[in-house]
């Protein structure tokens, strides 16, 4: 329960007064019942104890009041806002008080109330506000616009009020957050002069000796740069007075923010400061007659004093595309001293002093996105169409609808675009945390981690050791980077489970004690219809292909390949008829094979799996057609052969020259250096009856491996290239595959 507020004699006449000078402020705006309603409201939360001081120990009552005029005097707040300002300190967290706000005061104070509640809420998450994406979120929840200008209005009254506090901690808090966050939005929103007393007075309470130096040199320089200002402005004001024009001048002097952020870029003192304040000559003109008029007391200016052309800004012709209209020339004055001239009509400078287009692009300030653009030229339209300001009341903030600001469990703020999920939020985190997430907490709720992400979500991920990434993941997950992080997990986890497969499958051959040939390997994945090798791994490291299915298909492929799947058919000695003929047939080349007792001419063929060439050491191998298989004789499946079928093996030499040309795949490894491949390929272009067919890089680590296909006769031609390979500069290694 909160202590029950008492009101001290002293802060009753306060809020007595403040209140007096509020309703007679806004008498031209207020319903009849609206003042006893509002009084009533603030009793009953009196006797409620709903009201109670802040840490600073200030009245909320007297605060909130003060809050409701600047937000009147300053930046034209009317009834809906002013009331809501007030009536906000009676409603607290309470929803049905919300309700009971709709029903007396109607929708529009109850919607900005709910604004101001769910704003508040926001601050209990601890968020560093030193971010764009804090403003951001403030903005996007915010429905209503008047919400943000009566959040300044309220920080400009706290800062106010809170000199000479003793709780300078909670002071440097809210100061840091009115230079952070508050003042940039009062820029820009075009509150300048509300923006320029929250940074004097952040800086006041932040840096406390630079800002009291500044202060006294500005007083000590006061009467010499007053006097300078009159000796300025006396021959002007003649000559505009002689042109029959209505008119007054002024003479601005910087804020101390400002001479404060121009010392610190250019380094200097105060006394290295030129351009501390700037002449201002509004015009009393009719609005036909407004530009006629600025031209003409610009002539006379220019005439008097030599202008600078480079610093001529002409925002009269063409306003600011927030608005903002003036013409501003920097000229010689006296003592050869340069002097800033603005030239605006009284329309002008009420709309440029009191908000409604402010300077906040001048200066170098940006706009931020097209959105904030769009949104303040909204604003400012508004605030245009009429005196009373009634269209504000149906103004809404559509901002930032593609982006939602949720909070991680320590206060930091991040920006995802609409429709991003819990797992978008854990892969942002760390790729660790989004390959092992399973869910999250979003406001202490558990949520699976496809749950969409709302503006204000305060997300805690939740892992598990043993979870994987998943390829429909891919289906959940909306940013980018979600996605390649996803990719690249999902690729490392394959490459895994294909190693601890092509393992296990080894593992398995071996028991069976049965050789392993890659290229046959490659044939049986093929004929199970996996287009690559990874995918045929995968399913058997999650179990879907049985590993014992895959060895019966390896032996059935390699059978087929080396004809050993069809039987013999048994023929008879009588059924034999010998023809000189078929013994004849050759491969139409000078390659003769001497099979055992110098028979020549019997059909043979080349193995696939070892591509013998002449020259090497062969066997033959007795098809069930009839034909011979020939092999080399360290061919990886010659072990297997002479153990099953021994009896269909025959003694095999070359005989003759070799003519043909054969293909032949060396393995190429070394360092990866600039020019090896060029070095590489000359050898074999220079070498005779030598073709190259292809060749494969492949670079990893600063090493290069490769392969390279190549067209030669025989073995000779073989070792030769090979040697000279190998004296290649930076070639560590080169085999026959």
């Amino acid at each position: 329960m909160n202590e029950k507020l008492i009101f001290t004699p002293s802060e009753s006449q306060q809020a007595l007064n403040l209140f007096r000078q509020l309703r007679n402020l806004m008498a031209d705006s207020l319903q009849p019942a609206d003042t006893k309603l509002v009084l009533d409201a603030l009793r009953n939360a009196m006797q409620n104890n709903t009201l109670s001081r802040d840490v600073f120990g200030l009245n909320p009552v007297i605060s909130a009041l003060q809050t409701a005029l600047i937000a009147a005097e300053e930046i034209g707040l009317r009834r809906d806002g002013i009331l809501s300002i007030v009536l906000y300190t009676t409603v607290g967290n309470n929803s049905e008080c919300i309700n009971e706000l709709r029903r007396t005061f109607g929708e529009s104070v109850a919607t900005i109330v709910d604004g101001l509640q769910r704003i508040h809420q926001l601050y209990k998450k601890s968020p560093v506000v030193e971010s764009e994406n804090f403003r951001n979120l403030l903005l996007s929840f915010a429905e209503d616009m008047r919400v943000i200008l009566i959040m300044i209005a309220d920080r400009v009254n706290l800062m106010r009020q809170i000199k000479d506090t003793p709780n300078t901690e909670a002071q440097h808090r809210v100061s840091q957050e009115a230079a952070y966050l508050y003042a940039p939005l009062a820029h820009k929103l075009g509150l300048y002069k509300l923006k320029s007393e929250l940074e004097d007075l952040s800086l006041k309470y932040l840096e406390h000796d630079a800002y009291y130096m500044i202060k006294e040199k500005l007083n000590a320089t006061k009467k010499s740069r007053d006097a300078y200002i009159e000796r300025f402005i006396a021959p002007v004001q003649k000559h505009l007075e002689q042109a029959g024009l209505k008119f007054h001048m002024k003479g601005r002097t910087k804020s101390i923010h400002s001479i404060w952020q121009k010392m610190k870029k250019q380094q200097c003192g105060f006394e290295g400061i030129y351009d501390l304040f700037a002449i201002r000559i509004i015009i009393d003109s009719p609005i036909e007659k407004e530009k006629m008029q600025c031209w003409q007391a610009f002539s006379i200016v220019t005439d008097m004093y030599q202008p600078n052309p480079k610093r001529l800004r002409d925002w009269l012709s063409v306003p600011k595309s927030n608005g903002y209209e003036s013409l501003h020339i920097t000229v010689l004055g006296p003592e050869n001293k340069w002097v800033e001239v603005q030239i605006r009509t009284e329309r002008m400078d009420e709309v440029a002093e009191r908000g409604l287009a402010a300077h906040w692009r001048y200066k170098g300030v940006k706009s931020g996105e097209t959105g904030v653009d769009e949104w303040l030229n909204n604003i400012r339209t508004a605030l245009e169409a009429g005196d009373d300001l009634q269209v504000m009341d149906q103004f809404r903030l559509d901002l930032y609808e593609d982006e939602v600001f949720v909070f991680t469990p320590k206060g930091d703020l991040l920006k995802f675009p609409k429709g991003a999920t819990v797992l978008d939020f854990a892969y942002h985190i760390h790729s660790g945390v989004g390959n092992t997430c399973i869910g999250a907490r979003v406001n202490g709720r558990v949520v699976p981690i496809r749950e969409a992400l709302h503006s204000g979500d305060t997300v805690e991920i939740m892992t598990q050791s043993n979870q994987k990434p998943k390829q429909d993941w891919l289906n959940i997950v909306k940013t980018s980077r979600a996605k390649s992080k996803l990719r690249l997990a999902l690729k490392e986890a394959r490459q895994k489970d294909g190693l601890y497969a092509k393992e296990m499958l080894e593992r398995k051959f071996k028991n069976r004690k049965i050789e392993l040939s890659e290229s046959t390997m490659a044939h049986t994945i093929k004929k199970m219809g996996f287009k690559g090798a990874s995918d045929f791994y995968k399913q058997i490291a999650d179990e879907k292909i049985d590993v014992n299915e895959v060895i019966e298909k390896y032996i059935e492929v390699r059978d087929f390949d080396l004809n050993l799947n069809a039987p013999a058919p048994t023929r008879s000695a009588e059924e034999f008829n010998f023809d000189q003929h078929e013994q004849e047939k050759t491969r139409g080349n000078d390659d003769v094979l001497v099979i055992d007792r110098n028979l020549k001419g019997i059909d043979f063929s080349l193995a696939q799996c070892c591509h013998p060439i002449y020259g090497d050491d062969v066997f033959g191998f007795v098809t069930v057609s009839g034909g011979i298989k020939v092999h080399r004789t360290d061919c990886p499946n010659a072990p297997e052969l002479r153990r099953r079928f021994g009896y269909r093996i025959v003694k095999a030499r070359w005989s003759g020259k070799g003519a043909s040309q054969y293909s032949i795949t060396l393995r190429i490894i070394g360092n990866d250096d600039i020019g090896i491949v060029n070095n590489v390929t000359s050898i074999i272009s220079k070498e005779e009856k030598i073709m190259m067919r292809s060749i494969n890089i492949d670079s990893n680590d600063g090493l290069f491996r490769g392969n390279l296909v190549v067209m030669l006769e025989d073995t000779a031609k073989l070792e030769t290239l090979i040697k000279k390979l190998k004296t290649v500069k930076g070639v560590k290694q080169v085999e026959r595959v």
